[in-house]
């Protein structure tokens, strides 16, 4: 359930970022630097992360504190005037998506039942597609009729109740 309220929060921006890097002076290498290093950033983040929470207990902490992290980047947004702070919010959220995936596709893991393995996985990609798109639909009517600050904040909080969701695996033990 949280995991689908951050990806709803996190997809509202979608295709909309190329439009917000050029409303902040980014030019078509701009948003390919931003893109770029928000990747590259996750994917180094995403090895050292599984490397250092591997066989760890507090994985749950560790995945709550990916959704909050990515929260608060999020709001950074809100601050971008230009390229460079652009790349710094896309390193910021790789950073903070790359503190929880890891952490959440390990706990997940080890609930799927293994006569459901691939059905369990096949929900959880096919659940994160389907809330993106309708996700992409919602923010682009946000910031068609409203604006990007709006947007920004809606996604913000959106994943802000996704962490406070996600935290509440710290109480069920």
């Amino acid at each position: 359930m949280g995991a689908n309220i951050w990806y709803f929060g996190e997809g509202m921006l979608g295709p909309l970022f190329a439009v917000f890097a050029e409303k902040v002076g980014g030019d078509i290498l701009d948003i390919t630097w931003a893109w770029a290093t928000y990747l590259a950033i996750t994917g180094i983040c995403y090895i050292i992360v599984g490397k250092l929470i591997n066989g760890k207990p507090y994985k749950d902490k560790v995945m709550v504190a990916g959704y909050a992290l990515n929260a608060l980047f999020t709001f950074f947004y809100l601050f971008v005037s230009n390229s460079w702070q652009l790349f710094l919010v896309q390193a910021g959220l790789g950073m903070a998506e790359a503190v929880g995936t890891p952490a959440w596709d390990a706990l997940y893991a080890k609930n799927v039942a293994d006569e459901h393995d691939a059905y369990a996985w096949g929900l959880s990609s096919g659940q994160s597609q389907i809330v993106t798109g309708a996700a992409i639909l919602v923010g682009g009517l946000i910031a068609h009729y409203g604006s990007f600050n709006i947007l920004f904040i809606t996604m913000g909080t959106i994943q802000g109740i996704a962490a406070i969701v996600q935290a509440q695996i710290l109480f069920k033990k």
